[in-house]
């Protein structure tokens, strides 16, 4: 049996936006068999001797497929897709372009939101230039991601892929209005996956489940 670790207990501030959400979206929507292994972040059970060997960072996700166990969100929903043929095409052309836009996902796009995400929740007076340039970044990055999406339903291919539940989930961590309000193609795109109901239940679930600490 699969098993995926999650959060059962989070700090408030990052309840409903954590990474566990992507693993738990892929497998909702594959309609894949699990059992979830719930972790209290606050009470530091991702700190222990137990707990590293699958997730060497301390971090969440983590899964043992039948003693295969990998971290890493992108890792873990690839991995999942290829397994089930679902979610990511077959062919090597299709797939080449789904784990281009998980790489984007990842490496690109997620990289200044979640700086800013952070600063922004430290609420220093003295970030105002910093802050600024990683407006900058961020404006970047989506101008690119608008004139990508414009004439697309999806980002990889024609149909919803992992990539998807990757890209979506990353823009859905964006909580300044201003900063997304240029972009409406990447707002449609967002709302647009976000409106599956395969995440609604993923996310009612998880609200259902996971304590905020």
């Amino acid at each position: 049996m699969l098993k995926i670790y999650g959060f059962s207990r989070v700090n408030a501030v990052a309840r409903g936006n954590t990474r566990d959400l992507r693993v738990l979206w892929a497998l909702e929507e594959m309609q894949l068999p699990y059992m979830l292994v719930g972790m209290d972040h606050p009470a530091h059970a991702l700190n222990t001797d137990a707990f590293r060997p699958l997730s060497p960072f301390e971090q969440i996700p983590a899964i043992d497929d039948d003693g295969l166990v990998l971290s890493e969100s992108a890792a873990i929903v690839i991995h999942l897709a290829k397994k089930a043929g679902k979610l990511i095409p077959r062919d090597p052309d299709g797939e080449a372009q789904v784990l281009r836009w998980c790489f984007a996902a990842m490496s690109s796009v997620e990289l200044p939101l979640v700086s800013l995400l952070f600063l922004d929740w430290a609420k220093d007076d003295s970030r105002g230039e910093y802050r600024q340039n990683l407006v900058g970044w961020a404006n970047r990055l989506l101008g690119g991601l608008e004139r990508w999406l414009a004439g697309r339903e999806y980002v990889a291919t024609d149909s919803f892929t992992v990539a998807d539940i990757l890209m979506s989930h990353v823009l859905a961590a964006i909580k300044d209005k201003e900063l997304i309000a240029p972009y409406a193609e990447v707002a449609r795109y967002r709302d647009r996956c976000l409106a599956r109901p395969a995440w609604k239940r993923t996310i009612e679930n998880y609200l259902a489940r996971v304590e905020a600490a």
